[in-house]
């Protein structure tokens, strides 16, 4: 399945984002396109379906072409997309991993470094300890990231709506999208690994966006 994937990300395939309201007023962001949750991560076309652009991505850090890191503890794929960072991390020992969310970090097409988020995070989880995330020995864990920052308040998105992920994606597919070549961005991810903390840092860069 790694394999597959590291593939995949070397076309910089995109999921496509679910169909949200009206995109809130803009806040000085590359992307004020909203998206709920993230979509499957082994689309074979970039982007949305109706994305007038298609991006391709390169890991710039670690450098590598198939989008892959690893040691001699854990093993990473990556997939960037215009949605999210998706990564899937193998833990290569036989003693668990943990992954802490609450000392991980992401650096936004923006530039600008705050708190990431995942799958499990939520609106009204911006100011609480993110409960972390462990990883068995021999096993593989699966998730995406973006900014904290993006996340947008649920009830403003659809009313009465409390466990939904409305957020910002990380980068415009309209006609701005040409604007945001050469761009970077990524995610600074801190595991415990036998009790010691270890933090593993990844950027990627918007290499080209080309008119679909």
């Amino acid at each position: 399945m790694i394999a597959a994937l590291a593939l995949a990300a070397g076309c910089s395939s995109a999921p496509g984002p679910q169909a949200a309201a009206t995109p809130p007023a803009d806040t000085g962001t590359t992307s004020s396109q909203v998206i709920a949750g993230a979509a499957d991560s082994v689309n074979s076309i970039p982007g949305s379906a109706d994305a007038m652009y298609i991006y391709r991505f390169k890991q710039i850090e670690p450098g590598s072409g198939s989008f892959t890191f690893r040691d001699r503890e854990l093993s990473f794929v990556f997939r960037p997309t215009p949605s999210a960072l998706y990564f899937r991390v193998q833990n290569l020992t036989g003693r668990p991993v943990t992954i802490a969310w609450d000392r991980s970090a992401f650096v936004d097409p923006d530039g600008r470094v705050g708190k990431v988020a995942h799958n499990n995070t939520r609106w009204q989880d911006r100011f609480s300890p993110q409960s972390q995330t462990q990883v068995p020995g021999q096993t593989e864990y699966s998730d995406f990231t973006f900014p904290m920052d993006f996340l947008l308040d649920p009830g403003t998105q659809q009313p009465g709506a409390t466990d939904t992920q409305p957020r910002r994606a990380l980068l415009t597919e309209d006609q701005t999208a040409v604007t945001n070549a050469g761009r970077t961005f990524g995610v600074d991810l801190a595991f415990l690994i036998e009790g010691q903390p270890r933090t593993y840092t990844f950027r990627f860069q918007v290499a080209s966006v080309i008119p679909r």
